[in-house]
């Protein structure tokens, strides 16, 4: 991240690492991070929330926390490069030290990457190598009714590059799956596991990001 794009940690604001999360739904882990954020000695800020969807819920989570709210659809047909070099300078603008992919529904490319070089970080409901992409708790309970699996996960991973959920992987949360299991009641646990896994990452993230600050 280049010094013009830098947060408000290393620039000696606030002494907080400021997070900018783009999600394009209902903004449940959004919520985790933002509650967790008002509690004193957490360390970080959520400085913006980002959507593809006017109508996204997390963009109303946003405004109830007094945080900006920015929707930024995507017109069908915008070349992706072009939308996604946009939106990059609509998050350099809110300064972020860490860009936090939550329910973000959009494979983003290099124009918007290289903006953040090791700052990106997504949340994804399957274990690490498995389920890439959408439905991926659906597809886990399948493959767990074929006896394909025992068990399913969250993990939390950088974004270096445009691979679908298979970046430097940072924290991993194994759910079990029951047999009496249904996609609602695997999906409650699977995002229960998401809303604690995300917080112990950001954690990860301010103690690594103040680490590496002290060094330079």
């Amino acid at each position: 991240m280049s010094a013009t794009d830098a947060g408000a940690y290393t620039e000696g604001g606030t002494g907080l690492v400021r997070l900018v999360v783009l999600a394009s739904g209902e903004g449940s882990n959004l919520q985790a991070v933002l509650d967790a954020s008002r509690v004193p000695g957490f360390g970080a800020e959520v400085a913006a929330a980002f959507s593809d969807r006017e109508d996204a819920f997390a963009l109303e989570r946003a405004r109830r926390a007094g945080i900006p709210a920015v929707a930024l659809p995507y017109k069908k047909g915008r070349p992706r490069a072009d939308y996604d070099a946009a939106l990059a300078d609509a998050v350099v603008a809110k300064r972020p030290d860490f860009v936090l992919l939550l329910g973000w529904m959009r494979v983003l490319s290099n124009a918007f990457l290289s903006r953040f070089p090791g700052r990106v970080v997504n949340l994804h409901p399957a274990l690490p190598g498995a389920f890439p992409g959408t439905r991926a708790i659906e597809r886990a309970l399948a493959a767990y009714r074929d006896g394909a699996i025992p068990t399913t996960g969250v993990m939390t991973h950088y974004v270096p590059d445009e691979g679908v959920d298979s970046g430097p992987v940072i924290a991993v949360a194994e759910v079990p799956i029951r047999a009496d299991d249904d996609l609602a009641s695997l999906s409650a646990r699977v995002h229960d596991a998401e809303h604690r896994l995300v917080i112990d990452t950001v954690k990860n993230l301010i103690d690594k990001f103040r680490a590496e600050t002290q060094r330079r």
